[in-house]
């Protein structure tokens, strides 16, 4: 009779999902709580648990956007930096990209680098690229570091020493002289030991930055579930796809900085089908990831508090970090994205968002500015009076109020025609994401299906897909928490990898194997437990390096890179090739419920029951104004639910538990036998 249970924490919403032993399931939606994530988490899972026995959980698996944040709106610790002599200005001087508006700035000033110059030392010490020492370490030096580090009040140190990939035992020495003094030392050859030292070393930084408030987060929340009876491990999702246990996401912080998005991509991926372009539009971001043959595409380095970089895609717009990631971009289009005249008198939207405090004007929680999500209430496209968001109420007279004074007013246009062009540019906000994964990646989008969750993404999914040509749109059941379900989808998985050019591949897969077995706590050979095994390979004498699936064959190896390389680069290229690095995943599998559980959403403490669909004629027709332009404005179009649709064609409105799905003229929508509705433009699916 276990129950496991999958939280989301957004800069909106918090999205709760309890998945009962036979796969039944409820559902909560609450507003976030930014002083405290856990009384928003507490109030979702109390909700969703209705009257059920808390003991009887046995799972809790997390998203949080906690080490994002974190490093966003610099909330981290203080970090020293201590590295090699000779390197230390690497990370005072870093890299930088002007993108965007900095382009034309003439006093551009470069972002502050993650370490303060001042708090940046280095030590005497050598090791080649072979791990030949080739200059001792002076341990006298280091402890002189570490007293001067103790004196300024500095509680984390990141080492990062030259070429401590190919031999550790300087940084591990280093590390046991500092630990003496200062409370959290990482060093960059536990953290991800891979070649690129400056890459290496933002990695460990950004470790040792975040760490210390994940460690302190998770003890909170492990400590406020035991408060409601919930004594369940806490896992976190990585930034990978994979679950990982509390401890280790404390030691590995820095592998969660894309947790929530991740959850998200892997709920999308178990639409069904192949070739999905997931589109997860919350309230504060939107996000978009392209899976192919049921597989997201994985991105080694992404780059984190930069601007421009549609979620870390461009080198020098933030700080880069070295883990497994999903590949995602991400714009600030969510339905909290402030509505605003810029000074020229030109209509913007986001990035800024109202957040869950005050919230969009609608909200009625003291906010006065226009969001998209007030226009979509103005529109027609959401319904004040069966918006279902826990027990919250959206006040159509406050969006009204809020479009007029702030847009429609300055700009000299209507109501209406202020509100709908906010909801254009939120389309083409979000169409610039879907842009960056599929056209500029070389990939045709057409051929592909949209899955589109989130609790705004249904209402413009189906306008996103058109600017691509992109015929079908599919709207999962729960795809208001999307997320949160999508947790439950992940198994307890870790990565390793270490850079070894020229050496024993057995052996070196061996020991990453082992140790990330050891992360895990589970024994390699057990039932359920898998290894997965990959390298990083390019053309001799090339700077940079693709990721493929191993193979003990030189040859069948060469070819995958071959057929990887003309995928990225859209050319045929053959030549001598070399290793650079060699990363494994150990995954335990997760106990998942049977395949024919039902589906369908239930109110706490309910029995589990699949919505009978109907034709439009076995129902009393339920209609409202809604806003298309295409057809002169307003216009009375039905409104259904997933119990109530059959087939229909747009304009129409589909009012989910925890979204609302909007049909667009030329567009048809049906339920599929999965509970999950199919959009189709041009004819019936």
């Amino acid at each position: 009779m276990s129950h496991s249970i999958g939280v989301d924490v957004g800069g909106t919403f918090t999205d709760v999902v309890l998945r009962g032993p036979d796969g039944e399931i409820s559902v909560a939606k609450c507003l976030s709580t930014h002083d405290d994530p856990a009384d928003g988490i507490v109030t979702g899972i109390t909700t969703a648990l209705g009257r059920g026995d808390p003991s009887l959980v046995t799972r809790v698996v997390h998203a949080t956007t906690l080490a994002t944040n974190a490093v966003l709106e610099r909330r981290g610790v203080r970090v020293a930096y201590v590295t090699t002599r000779g390197f230390r200005s690497a990370i005072p001087l870093g890299r930088y990209a002007r993108v965007e508006e900095d382009r034309y700035d003439l006093r551009f000033d470069p972002p502050a680098p993650p370490v303060a110059a001042g708090d940046c030392f280095e030590v005497p010490e050598r090791v080649n690229d072979r791990g030949e020492v080739l200059e001792p370490l002076d341990e006298a030096a280091v402890a002189r570091v570490g007293e001067e580090i103790a004196r300024r009040g500095v509680t984390a140190a990141a080492v990062c020493l030259l070429h401590s990939y190919a031999n550790p035992s300087h940084e591990r020495r280093v590390a046991e002289i500092l630990r003496r003094v200062v409370p959290t030392v990482v060093i960059s050859s536990e953290v991800w030991p891979e070649l690129r030292e400056y890459e290496r070393a933002t990695t460990t930084i950004m470790s040792a930055y975040v760490g210390p408030v994940m460690a302190g987060y998770l003890r909170r929340l492990t400590t406020r579930l035991a408060g409601i009876g919930i004594t369940a491990p806490v896992h976190v999702m990585d930034s990978g796809g994979g679950v990982m246990s509390a401890e280790l996401a404390a030691r590995r912080a820095v592998a969660t900085i894309e947790s929530g998005p991740a959850a998200g991509v892997l709920a999308a991926a178990a639409s069904g089908h192949p070739d999905v372009i997931s589109f997860d539009m919350g309230g504060t971001t939107a996000k978009t990831c392209v899976i192919r043959n049921g597989e997201p595409e994985i991105t080694h380095e992404f780059h984190v508090g930069g601007r421009g970089s549609f979620g870390g895609r461009r080198a020098g717009t933030g700080v880069p970090v070295k883990t497994p990631a999903i590949d995602l971009a991400e714009v600030g289009a969510g339905g909290g994205s402030i509505a605003w005249v810029d000074p020229a008198g030109t209509l913007r939207a986001g990035p800024r968002s109202a957040g869950s405090e005050p919230g969009p004007a609608c909200y009625g929680l003291g906010g006065d500015e226009p969001t998209v999500t007030d226009a979509n209430l103005v529109l027609g496209y959401l319904d004040a009076a069966s918006f279902a968001a826990g027990t919250m109420s959206l006040s159509l007279d406050l969006a009204e109020k809020a479009v007029d004074r702030r847009l429609a007013g300055p700009l000299g246009v209507s109501r209406a025609e202020a509100a709908h062009a906010v909801h254009e540019i939120a389309n083409a906000s979000m169409g610039s994401a879907v842009h960056v994964v599929t056209v500029q990646r070389g990939i045709d989008p057409r051929g592909f299906v949209m899955v589109a969750f989130g609790g705004a993404g249904p209402m413009h999914a189906a306008r996103v897909a058109s600017r691509f040509g992109i015929s079908t749109v599919v709207v999962p059941a729960h795809c208001g928490v999307g997320s949160a379900a999508g947790l439950l989808a992940g198994d307890l998985s870790t990565d390793r990898v270490l850079s070894a050019p020229g050496a024993d591949p057995v052996r070196v897969f061996a020991i990453l194997a082992e140790a990330a077995a050891a992360d895990l706590n589970v024994t390699l050979g057990s039932p359920g437990v898998s290894v997965t095994r990959s390298a990083d390979v390019r053309f001799t004498g090339q700077a940079h390096d693709l990721t493929v699936r191993w193979s003990d064959s030189p040859a069948e190896l060469a070819d995958r890179f071959f057929a990887r390389y003309r995928q990225v680069y859209g050319i045929e290229q053959r030549g001598p090739i070399e290793v650079v690095s060699y990363r494994v995943r150990v995954t335990q599998t997760a106990r998942h419920p049977p395949a024919d559980a039902a589906p369908g959403a239930r109110e706490p403490g309910a029995p589990p029951k699949r919505p009978e669909a109907h034709a439009a004629s076995d129902v009393s027709e339920v209609r409202r104004a809604a806003y298309f332009p295409e057809l002169g404005g307003y216009v009375q179009v039905p409104v259904l639910t997933r119990a109530t649709l059959r087939e229909t064609e747009g304009p129409a409105i589909v009012e989910d538990t925890e979204a609302t799905i909007v049909v667009p003229p030329g567009w048809t929508a049906r339920l599929a036998d999965d509970m999950a509705v199919i959009l189709t433009e041009g004819g019936t699916p």
